[in-house]
């Protein structure tokens, strides 16, 4: 009995992924208002009924695509945090590796980010299943801000009056071991760098920027220095407080 469980299970994640891979074709295809079970079904074969009992409606059939792809992004910057670490980097050398690792996964599968950072699907409405999946890489951001943070320091940046009750509350929800000045940057800074790779993979550098990797780079160290990262700070020159 357990063999013939194992052999469904199997088939029926082969199958999924199969769906999914589909879909992601019809993403690249049509885009994802597109999408169709019907198509999908047609295109393995099956009957729409038998795909239904995978995903009972387009809706949960985006969702999957959109968790997958919010965790195939978050895997990369998680794991370019991990290798800067442990290559000893400096803290704006972490943040620029994982920002230039999101990059990278959205020029070789733009169809996916743009799924999940470009324009939103007519009638969908994402569930809470997509929110751990999404604040994966904002995680690890703040994860680089933290860690400078509690080692040599980083630079507070400029908070207008108006803004302190809003930045409060956001490093209250955020990250409340951080300053809230700092918070306040990090999403800036997390929003310009989506708009920049969304800028490069939509066509809007055209005929603008040519070597778009070093400007990429220079921009996202930019961005470090925007939420505090300090280059060259010793080691134990004194820590920032909220």
């Amino acid at each position: 009995m357990s063999t013939v469980r194992g052999a469904r299970e199997r088939a029926r994640v082969e199958v999924t992924a199969a769906i999914k891979d589909e879909a992601r074709n019809q993403l690249a295809a049509e885009g994802a208002a597109k999408l169709s079970l019907r198509a999908v079904a047609r295109e393995l074969g099956m009957a729409s009924s038998a795909l239904y009992r995978y995903f009972p409606s387009r809706d949960d059939l985006l969702t999957a695509l959109i968790v997958d792809a919010y965790d195939a992004v978050g895997e990369a910057a998680e794991t370019a945090w991990a290798g800067a670490r442990d290559a000893a980097a400096t803290h704006p050398a972490r943040w620029v590796a994982v920002a230039c690792a999101v990059r990278d996964r959205a020029l070789a599968h733009p169809h996916e980010y743009a799924l999940i950072y470009g324009s939103p699907v007519p009638g969908y409405t994402a569930p809470p299943d997509t929110v751990g999946p999404a604040s994966r890489v904002g995680q690890v951001l703040i994860g680089v801000v933290r860690a400078a943070h509690l080692a040599e320091g980083v630079a507070l940046p400029p908070l207008t009056d108006g803004l302190r009750p809003e930045a409060a509350r956001m490093a209250a929800d955020l990250a409340a071991d951080l300053p809230p000045a700092v918070v306040v940057a990090l999403v800036s800074a997390w929003a310009q760098l989506s708009g920049l790779i969304s800028f490069e993979l939509f066509g809007q550098f055209d005929r603008v920027v040519e070597d778009r990797e070093q400007f990429f780079r220079h921009s996202v160290h930019e961005l470090g220095r925007s939420v505090g990262l300090l280059d060259g700070r010793p080691a134990g020159a004194g820590r920032t407080s909220g």
